[in-house]
């Protein structure tokens, strides 16, 4: 009996992998960034399909959370700041909730409250002196995860500060690809990566059988790959400077800024979270930048079912 169940398993994977005879990929700008669509399925119109589907679903997503357009929940909660609380679907509710839980275990080095920040740091290249000490304070005056009230019972959202703002810039596109790659799942597409403008969830394999795979970049090497990532249903996501970043006496200050001081991120060029969620490896990768070396080592190992590898300002690769 035992051998003809595993026959059948056998039988029944090959079908699906029969069946599924196209791989196509689709770019896309959404919710400001890159995307691209790769799946594996039965045909290119099917594909095609899905992948429509897929793109309605980050949309529908980006018209939730939003804080650039004006007709979203969000948006709605920024302009209620220090006014009311706003009433939000339990999606929404639930993402700033999940949000606040990374500011709370990074001790504030993750804050959705800093889309308040003023830009007083410019990554352009225009830059020609570091910001007075002054000008950094006031650009915090009106981030700080602490002034962000949920009410469960209501799903409403108050910010108690005038001029406060949230954002999902740091979570958002992580929570789409995962979103994505579960719409395509419970539609039965057997296969499939979602690239969230570096924010990626995968499942099943490519086409040929093999895994889906991800260079991570050297930052000071372009053209060289610290490690390439090989597995079939899993998430990464990336934080770096190694872009966008200004140098004054030999220090790189990062685009990435601590919420708590106003000061970019220094001391860590990159930083890499693979695991289950794209959402949460992003929450990590963000808050592990901030944090530096030790204290991101040390949060990450709260959480044995992510891997990380950090990239030190000297060079330096930590696994």
């Amino acid at each position: 009996m035992k051998r003809i169940l595993l026959s059948l398993t056998f039988i029944l994977a090959g079908l699906q992998v029969s069946l599924a005879q196209v791989q196509i990929r689709r770019a896309m700008t959404l919710m400001g960034s890159q995307f691209e669509i790769t799946l594996v399925d039965q045909d290119s119109i099917v594909a095609n399909n899905h992948i429509d589907q897929a793109v309605a679903e980050i949309e529908r997503i980006e018209n939730l959370i939003s804080e650039w357009r004006p007709h979203t929940q969000i948006s709605e909660v920024n302009r209620n700041a220090g006014i009311k609380a706003v009433q939000v679907d339990r999606e929404v509710f639930e993402l700033t909730e999940r949000a606040l839980y990374f500011s709370k275990i990074s001790e504030g080095a993750f804050d959705i409250s800093i889309a308040a920040l003023d830009k007083v740091w410019r990554f352009d290249g225009s830059m020609e002196h570091m910001p007075s000490e002054a000008e950094i304070q006031k650009s915090i005056a009106h981030v700080g995860y602490p002034y962000i009230e949920l009410d469960s019972v209501h799903s409403t959202i108050f910010l108690k500060k005038p001029n406060m703002k949230i954002g999902f810039g740091s979570i958002g596109k992580g929570y789409a690809a995962d979103r994505g790659r579960k719409l395509m799942q419970d539609l039965g597409v057997p296969a499939g990566m979602i690239n969230a403008s570096g924010d990626i969830a995968s499942w099943g394999q490519q086409k040929d059988g093999k895994p889906w795979t991800i260079g991570v970049l050297n930052p000071f090497r372009s053209h060289k790959m610290i490690k390439v990532l090989r597995f079939n249903e899993h998430a990464v996501a990336t934080s770096g400077s190694y872009e966008k970043y200004v140098e004054f006496d030999d220090v790189r200050y990062s685009h990435i800024i601590d919420p708590k001081t106003g000061y970019p991120a220094t001391g860590v060029v990159s930083v890499t979270v693979y695991g289950p969620s794209a959402e949460f490896a992003n929450g990590l990768s963000t808050s592990m930048m901030v944090l530096g070396v030790k204290k991101g080592k040390k949060l990450a190992k709260r959480f044995p079912e992510y891997r990380f590898i950090i990239i030190s300002d000297n060079k330096r690769i930590y696994r």
